[in-house]
């Protein structure tokens, strides 16, 4: 009679062991999954701040947002249009105009097509290197350089551009038909114009140290 009670109290504290064990596992593969799903988030987390790291090497400057509306049977069908400017401030910017039936996909074409049409603007001590101008249909724009701690004396779309790529003191007139595409693509004109100032100071015979000072 004894040995079978003492069989019943051992055979008990074996399966007591197993769920005790089993539970120990349990929470073990538990810890584990969650420590991987927090792994997992956390190099998402890296992938979205490198993201941002590599968009944010460019600010964006909305220009224009206009919207057009077209009578249908139903009622009015609205669409959207956008010219932005984009640059890096070292000296690199560039412009695009993206249409859509929502705003911040016609926001999001500008972008997309200022980032594929980008051009280098010459920069020296904060200006430009010398006085030029530009056309564009009607529009004209005249860029001269101007002396540190003047500030960019300009307006609408040319402040935009010259903000975008680096320039903190320059003057500028808007000369014509004031359409801010039309601007835009003027200023643009300007930029493809100027020359470099390693290329302006051998044309001119000089060293750089004499020809900025």
């Amino acid at each position: 009679m004894d040995n079978s009670v003492d069989y019943k109290v051992e055979n008990k504290a074996m399966d007591e062991n197993e769920v005790d064990s089993g539970a120990d596992e349990t929470m073990n593969m538990e810890s584990e999954r969650h420590e991987g799903r927090g792994r997992g988030r956390g190099r998402g987390r890296d992938r979205d701040r490198d993201r941002d790291n590599v968009e944010k090497e460019f600010i964006e400057k909305l220009v224009k947002l206009n919207r057009t509306a077209k009578v249908v049977k139903g009622g009015r069908r609205f669409s959207f249009s956008a010219l932005t400017v984009i640059g890096d401030r070292k000296g690199k910017v560039g412009y695009g105009f993206g249409k859509a039936n929502d705003v911040s996909e016609a926001i999001r074409k500008s972008i997309d097509k200022a980032k594929r049409n980008m051009v280098r603007l010459p920069v020296k001590n904060g200006t430009i290197p010398h006085e030029v101008t530009g056309l564009f249909k009607a529009s004209r724009v005249l860029l001269k350089p101007a002396c540190s701690g003047t500030g960019i004396i300009a307006g609408g779309p040319v402040r935009a551009i010259m903000e975008a790529g680096g320039v903190t003191d320059v003057l500028s007139k808007s000369i014509g038909a004031s359409s801010q595409y039309n601007v835009v693509k003027a200023t643009f004109d300007c930029i493809k114009k100027l020359m470099d100032a390693k290329t302006v100071s051998r044309n001119r015979g000089k060293s750089l140290n004499e020809l900025w000072g």
